[in-house]
């Protein structure tokens, strides 16, 4: 379970950014939902996200420390701020939270009734 909950959050990383290399703000904004880019030089997987003309997002999640940090990068003058920073080790324990049925319990006792 906890190996499948971390491909989707992996996946959805990687779905949601653009590539976590550095572009012109122009360029960076008018490829909101481009290609991503997952960095091996230290297994982290980064992917960068424009929020507004002058703001961008990056999201750093490293898998092996099961860590996510989120900053906000102001284009203009440079400035990056720490925005978030979160262990999801223990996220990814838990079989269902904040979910809507059918949850995985129900679905799993429905699939043991037949």
């Amino acid at each position: 379970m906890r190996t499948a909950v971390t491909g989707m959050l992996l996946a959805a990383a990687l779905v949601m950014g653009a590539a976590g290399t550095w572009v012109s703000s122009d360029t960076a904004y008018a490829q909101r939902a481009s290609s991503s880019h997952v960095g091996d030089s230290q297994g982290l997987i980064t992917f960068s996200t424009p929020v507004s003309d002058t703001r961008q997002q990056l999201t750093v999640i490293d898998p092996h420390l099961h860590v996510l940090s989120v900053y906000h990068i102001e284009t203009t003058t440079g400035e990056i701020a720490l925005k978030s920073v979160r262990n999801i080790h223990w996220d990814l324990q838990m079989n269902e939270f904040n979910g809507k049925s059918p949850l995985p319990r129900e679905i799993r006792s429905m699939l043991e009734q037949k």
